[in-house]
């Protein structure tokens, strides 16, 4: 099947992240989530974006599923637009109850834009490192991102986090004066294509930097993406090279 013009697969990831944004946006964890995992298989949480919805992220967990891994989402708010901080406690306590329910130690952890900054502040001011093995971030704006700016007049009166996701904002210098804790695998997935947080506004110094032909929906929801991430977690690093040589 020969490629879609740029445009054309553009609008092609974007239609199909708000497709599952409205469909898909409050799932629970299957039944059987306690009886697969294991501590060769860990349990992984998906942190979706700013103005997203656990359904944002339905086509990674689709093949994160069908491929044998194990996938869990917390429910951050209608349209997940409040403080990161506060977001980053709500996970911090849902993964030590779940973590004590299954008896293991680590999870893996992978965020879609602003779910990056949810996360990375888990692991970096809450004592996350404990409990986390791989933190994947997608699109994640860790320098800020301007397209933020276009937020702030709809929603600056109603979203602590549109103000943190500034760049120089004092919430993103907060989070990048504090080193990375050593004991998390780190990687950052940018798309070139990027137009809410270009690529070089993805880059987390101290990880493994991979950048992929998609815009930022097609970070949630592309098949290459997803080729990236599951080589990441199966520990396959001559793939993970290879996908960084072919962006």
């Amino acid at each position: 099947m020969s490629k879609l013009p740029y445009p054309l697969n553009e609008l092609k990831e974007i239609a199909t992240y708000f497709r599952y944004l409205v469909q898909m946006g409050n799932r629970e964890k299957s039944t059987d989530f306690y009886d697969r995992v294991t501590p060769d298989v860990p349990p992984i949480l998906l942190i979706h974006g700013f103005l997203g919805t656990r359904g944002a992220m339905f086509p990674l967990e689709y093949r994160l599923r069908r491929d044998g891994f194990v996938v869990f989402s917390l429910n951050l708010g209608a349209l997940n637009i409040g403080d990161i901080r506060k977001s980053a406690y709500r996970i911090h306590r849902h993964i030590q109850d779940i973590l004590r329910e299954i008896d293991l130690e680590k999870i893996d952890i992978i965020g879609h834009s602003m779910g990056g900054l949810i996360g990375l502040y888990f692991i970096k001011q809450l004592g996350g490192d404990q409990f986390v093995r791989r933190f994947i971030s997608l699109g994640t704006p860790h320098h800020g991102t301007n397209f933020a700016f276009v937020g702030v007049p709809p929603l600056g009166v109603l979203s602590p986090a549109i103000w943190q996701l500034l760049p120089n904002s004092f919430f993103i210098q907060e989070l990048r004066a504090t080193p990375l804790p050593q004991e998390v695998s780190y990687y950052s997935i940018a798309g070139s294509r990027d137009l809410i947080c270009p690529s070089r506004f993805c880059r987390l110094d101290g990880a493994e930097y991979i950048e992929i032909e998609c815009g930022h929906a097609g970070l949630a929801t592309s098949r290459a993406v997803y080729n990236a991430i599951r080589d990441i977690l199966l520990d396959n690093p001559a793939e993970i090279s290879e996908n960084k040589a072919l962006s």
